[in-house]
């Protein structure tokens, strides 16, 4: 339940520390106090969109935060599977709005997106504002209403799988038929392709192995001369001797004396290393030497292959890994289309099949409606009854039609107030009060099968007066010895049925406007009943009546 609600800078509430009963809590105030303004601070703390507008002006942001206890085992669970602690299942919701229009979220000071923020927030309030009634006023959303009431959602959720995969598989099979048409074409140019490429029989990374032999090729003459000369400097001439004879002929001039004059043994040693290194060296010149012997045959086969690649790689590339990777999807592709014939045979079985699977499931689910109907008449009819509509009728109408995401129903409300007239659509004949008596029986029937703790109730009392104003207040009396009830309303007949009366109060502070918000007690309660009554104006007798319903409904 929701224990305390903290707002800073939202709109003309500079600063609001609200607690609530475990019962019915009712805000009133004036026409323009800022009821909506409390309304959409909730909203925004659980995770609803929110414009940066609502940040009071001159502030740098907006702060709403609320702590809730007791929460659901579901709640609980969802918040665990975050990554988020809860102990004592106490809860601290966080939500900041800058004035540059951005947004940050916290459960129990850990930041989270505000997508967890709105899912959590649908596990622990249910809010009522005054744009539901529309939902009632929208046929297409009854059935909605009627899953939610009867708790279809596995059902569902199992058709909707089925349904979602029939769906695919129908998107296939047409896109087969659909290639049919030029499936010959297709399977020819795909022929095409892959005899083209395989003529080459390419090898991956051959072309940069060309290029490499290919430019060691065209400077072989200069790599030669430039080999030639290097070795004829280490080995020498008939006419010349090299490096090599010249440091042996050193090494052999010290060596002699190495035993006379020891410092002359390492340098020989050295020079004995420097003779056999550059003989290696020698060596390894002459054996590269023989490797710069172009074969013209060979030279020309590189050019050939090299533009062949080329080629190839400027129709199908531009890199050869890509023409490859062409050569092997147009193979995939061709045996695809030379099989498509048998596969589309099969797929149309499975189809056969599943569309089967999918209908009985729609049939089971459309039952479990039928069924779950009955006893939501005959909840919601008590409920009106009671909200003083004792002559009302309800009917459920399901129809049957094509495969839908829902199923094969289509549901529609039905409903007639006065004797003798026959069930029309709701959108058809009930009036504002009588759609606000309806929204309040349709979810008092379907909290009974949430977790959901706490209702808020947005002006429920909408187009209703009178006794019809005065069975509302007892309903939503009644809710709250169950359920947490927060209600917002301008009626006194709800007002005096409150556990927790909080008055919405706007002022003048210092040229600004300032919303304020305080619990009353008995005194207050009896003026602002008063005055809701009556108005300004208020005398004795106004009083009086205030209080004597006051302690006649008081718990």
């Amino acid at each position: 339940m929701l224990k305390e609600l903290y707002i800073e800078n939202l709109a003309v509430i500079e600063k609001a520390s609200i607690e609530f009963c475990e019962k019915l809590n009712v805000f009133t105030g004036e026409t323009g106090a800022g009821k909506s303004i409390l309304i959409g601070g909730i909203n925004a703390v659980l995770g609803q969109r929110v414009s940066k507008d609502i940040v009071r002006s001159g502030a740098n942001k907006a702060i709403v935060s609320a702590a809730f206890y007791n929460i659901s085992k579901e709640a609980v669970s969802f918040l665990q599977e975050n990554g988020i602690d809860c102990e004592e299942n106490e809860l601290l919701i966080t939500r900041e709005i800058r004035s540059d229009g951005g947004s940050t979220a916290r459960i129990n000071s850990r930041p989270v997106n505000i997508s967890v923020l709105r899912e959590l927030g649908q596990m622990l309030v249910n809010v009522h504002g005054q744009h539901d009634n529309q939902i009632l006023m929208t046929s297409e959303r009854h059935i909605d209403i009627l899953d939610e009431y009867s708790g279809a959602g596995e059902l569902l959720e199992d058709y909707r799988t089925s349904f979602h995969e029939l769906q695919a598989l129908a998107r296939k099979i047409n896109n087969l038929k659909k290639q049919a048409s030029n499936k010959a074409f297709r399977i020819n140019e795909l022929q095409d392709i892959i005899a083209e490429i395989d003529s080459l029989d390419i090898k991956p990374g051959e072309d940069e192995e060309i290029e490499k032999e290919l430019d060691l090729s065209k400077n072989a003459v200069i790599l030669s001369e430039a080999i030639y000369k290097a070795h004829t400097i280490l080995k020498g001439s008939d006419d010349i001797d090299g490096t090599v004879v010249m440091v042996s002929d050193a090494r052999d001039s010290v060596a002699p004396y190495s035993d006379i004059f020891a410092e002359l043994s390492p340098l020989s040693e050295r020079l004995n290393s420097a003779v056999i290194e550059l003989d290696d060296i020698a060596l390894e010149l002459s054996a590269l030497s023989e490797k710069l012997d172009v074969d013209p045959k060979r030279y020309d086969y590189l050019n050939e292959r090299s533009a062949a690649l080329k080629r190839i790689m400027k129709k199908y590339g531009p890199e050869l890994d890509d023409v490859l990777k062409l050569l092997d999807d147009s193979k995939n592709e061709l045996d695809d289309l030379l099989s498509a014939d048998q596969n589309l045979d099969d797929l149309e079985e499975s189809m056969k099949e599943l569309l089967s699977e999918v209908t009985v499931k729609a049939k089971n689910l459309s039952e479990f409606r039928r069924k779950a109907a009955e006893k939501f008449v005959s909840q919601v009819t008590n409920e009106l009854e009671f909200l003083n509509m004792p002559n009302v009728k309800l009917v459920v109408s399901q129809t049957s039609g094509k495969l839908t995401v829902n199923g094969l129903d289509t549901i529609e409300f039905l409903i007639s107030a006065n004797l003798g007239e026959e069930p029309k659509p709701i959108a058809k004949i009930a009036s504002g009060g009588e759609l606000s008596r309806i929204m309040l029986a349709l979810k008092n029937v379907t909290a009974q099968n949430d977790s959901i703790d706490t209702l808020i109730f947005d002006e429920i009392d909408t187009g209703v007066s009178g006794r019809a104003a005065q069975k509302i207040g007892l309903k939503l009396k009644e809710i709250g010895q169950i359920r947490q009830v927060i209600c917002v309303t301008h009626l006194s007949q709800i007002a005096v049925m409150a556990n927790e009366h909080l008055l919405i109060e706007k002022n003048d502070v210092s040229g600004r406007t300032v919303t304020s918000v305080k619990p009353l007690d008995m005194e207050g309660r009896k003026l602002e009943i008063a005055r809701i009554m009556g108005g300004d104006n208020i005398d004795e007798l106004m009083l009086e009546n205030a209080e004597n319903l006051l302690n006649t409904y008081k718990t």
